[in-house]
C-alpha cells in the first residue's frame, strides 16, 4: 500500500539483528536468541496489517512484540518440554556462520549483565542489542527519558564494577599460583 510504510520483507531486512541482539542480551543461548527472534517476526508478520507507522516506528512496533515474547518466553516453564537433541541427527544438520556470531555480549559481559536487576537488563539490552537510543527506549518502556539515562548510567557502573572485581580476583590467584609456580622452579 503506497504511503503506509515500509513492507514487511525491508521491515525484517532492516531490523532483523536489532531484534537478535535484544535477546541476545537477554538470554543465554544463541539458539535461543535465534527461536525467539523466529517467534517475533512470525507474530509481526499475522499482524502486519494492523501496525500503524503513524503509532510507532517499524523497530519499536518489534520490539513491544519481542518484549512480549520475551516476558512469555520467561514465564514458561520449558524444561520438561526441551529434549537434547541426539548427536547423530545434530551431525547431519548444515552450519553456517553469518554476523549473528558475533551479536550478543560475551561471557564476561553475560555475567556482569546477569547481576543487574531484570529492568536494568533490558535497558541495557534495548540500548547495545537493539542498538536503541534514549529516546527510543523511554517510548518503548514507557519510562521518563531521564529515568532511561540514570538506569543506563546506573548499569554501565555496575557492569564496570563487576569487570574490575573479575580482574583483581583474576589478578589475585594468577599471584598466587604465579609465586608458588616460581618457588617449585627455584634450584
Amino acid at each position: 500500500m503506497p504511503g503506509r510504510g515500509p513492507d514487511f520483507a525491508a521491515a525484517y531486512e532492516e531490523h532483523v539483528f536489532a531484534v537478535y541482539g535484544f535477546f541476545a542480551y537477554r538470554v543465554r543461548a544463541r539458539e535461543e536468541a535465534e527461536d525467539l527472534t523466529q517467534l517475533t517476526f512470525e507474530r509481526a508478520l499475522r499482524a502486519w496489517r494492523r501496525y500503524a507507522p503513524r503509532r510507532a516506528a517499524p523497530l519499536t512496533w518489534l520490539l513491544v512484540i519481542a518484549r512480549n515474547i520475551l516476558i512469555d518466553h520467561s514465564r514458561a516453564d520449558r524444561t520438561a518440554s526441551q529434549q537434547p537433541i541426539d548427536e547423530t541427527a545434530e551431525s547431519v544438520l548444515p552450519t553456517a556462520t553469518g554476523p549473528e556470531t558475533s551479536l550478543g555480549p560475551d561471557a564476561e559481559l553475560a555475567r556482569a549483565l546477569s547481576g543487574l536487576e531484570p529492568r536494568d537488563q533490558e535497558i541495557v539490552a534495548l540500548r547495545y542489542g537493539a542498538d536503541m537510543n534514549g529516546p527510543e527506549i523511554a517510548e518503548l518502556t514507557g519510562l521518563t527519558l531521564a529515568n532511561v539515562q540514570q538506569i543506563l548510567s546506573r548499569s554501565l557502573r555496575r557492569i564496570h564494577v563487576a569487570f574490575e572485581s573479575e580482574r583483581e580476583g583474576g589478578d589475585r590467584e594468577e599471584r598466587r599460583t604465579g609465586g608458588a609456580e616460581d618457588a617449585d622452579q627455584r634450584p
